[in-house]
């Protein structure tokens, strides 16, 4: 792994599981403090258990709420002692066909996905500035490049949340804060598994081959690519949406 994460001030929203906590702990292993933000108060306290409190900050904090994301953010800056980086993770799935689908699922969706980024970078700009320059990464989704049925509402928020980074990218740029979104297919995670209601075998038998490498991702494997985007080596992108997917957006 790359050292020039030494000293570096990272929030990562969805800290406590999934792709979230796989690169809260890449982050941690190559040196820098994480500012964890998550809405289960308890996942957070083992995570911060399991790590030197001089290096990790934990926040309860429900991202689709602007006033606590404000108050966790700050938090987040004042304990770690300023901010270089932002990982938003935090998300939340939805299947259900157009007719089925209620006004307040939708808007949970939209509140989750696309308004709780917008929050926290809100939140974070104004300490990335001040630190002279950082990274925004987004998780947004393959399924926000290549939507898929019964998802209208989760493929439109991905796809709004890749448009959002886009355009913060250049108007981030002037200040030195580069902004990406990664899109992953399939993640052995436990929101894929909530959207498998029935027949758990077929379903993934099917969601498999969907993908040129026939398989699901790891947490730790999106991971990485957020860990790239994040750190100098990625120094000369921004404004992307990088596919993490398997090759399904293709297949």
């Amino acid at each position: 792994m790359s050292q020039d994460f030494a000293g570096r001030r990272i929030v990562v929203t969805g800290a406590a599981q999934g792709i979230g906590l796989a690169t809260v702990e890449r982050f941690l292993a190559a040196g820098a403090k994480v500012g964890c933000l998550d809405r289960d108060g308890q996942a957070l306290a083992v995570l911060a258990e399991r790590f030197d409190t001089e290096t990790i900050h934990t926040a309860v904090c429900d991202v689709a709420v602007s006033i606590e994301v404000a108050q966790a953010i700050e938090a987040c800056a004042t304990e770690l002692g300023g901010l270089d980086g932002v990982v938003n993770s935090a998300g939340v799935d939805l299947v259900s066909p157009i007719e089925k689908m209620n006004d307040e699922a939708w808007a949970r969706i939209m509140a989750v996905n696309l308004n709780g980024p917008m929050h926290v970078c809100r939140a974070a700009f104004p300490h990335l500035r001040a630190a002279g320059g950082g990274t925004i990464v987004n998780v947004s989704s393959g399924a926000g490049l290549q939507p898929l049925r019964h998802r209208s509402a989760y493929s439109a928020s991905k796809a709004a949340l890749q448009m959002f980074s886009k355009s913060l990218s250049m108007e981030a740029a002037e200040f030195g804060i580069r902004v990406n979104t990664v899109c992953p297919g399939a993640v052995e995670t436990a929101l894929l598994h909530s959207s498998i209601t029935e027949d758990a075998e077929a379903a993934l038998v099917a969601i498999r081959n969907r993908y040129v490498l026939g398989r699901i991702a790891s947490p730790d494997e999106i991971a990485a690519a957020i860990f790239w985007l994040s750190g100098s080596e990625s120094s000369y992108v921004t404004g992307t949406a990088m596919a993490v997917d398997g090759g399904r957006t293709f297949h």
